[in-house]
């Protein structure tokens, strides 16, 4: 078989096209790595925190006071449990404290009409 001009020229394109088509797959081998794609998402997430701090900032700045009530409201959220026992435990102190006073008040009216009571010259009902 004789090669002619275009046969050589239709070898020649496809050889290009062969050497584009690895090129290619080598190219997407490479973009599609797990090693590759970590680093892309590691320096994405690193780069978007980076702008969630920056925004986070300059709204701090912009309003200081309402960034301290959000602060301590995330605070109490958090720290609810032990603060609903703190305030268990201080209003039990309080009633307790109460009865005691009432029981001292009590005590004390009671030996007050008892002294009253046996005092000479009185007489009961």
């Amino acid at each position: 078989m004789k090669v002619t001009p275009e046969m050589a020229a239709a070898r020649v394109q496809a050889d290009v096209a062969r050497s584009r088509l690895i090129a290619t797959a080598e190219e997407l081998q490479d973009r599609l790595s797990p090693k590759k794609l970590s680093r892309d998402a590691w320096q994405g997430a690193k780069e978007k925190g980076a702008d969630l701090a920056e925004d986070a900032v300059d709204a701090v700045r912009a309003r200081p006071l309402a960034a301290t009530g959000v602060v301590a409201a995330i605070a109490l959220f958090l720290a609810r449990e032990p603060l609903i026992d703190w305030a268990g435990k201080l209003t039990d102190g309080f009633t307790t404290r109460r009865e005691t006073k009432k029981r001292r008040k009590a005590s004390s009216r009671k030996k007050d009409t008892e002294a009253v009571d046996d005092r000479p010259g009185q007489t009961g009902n």
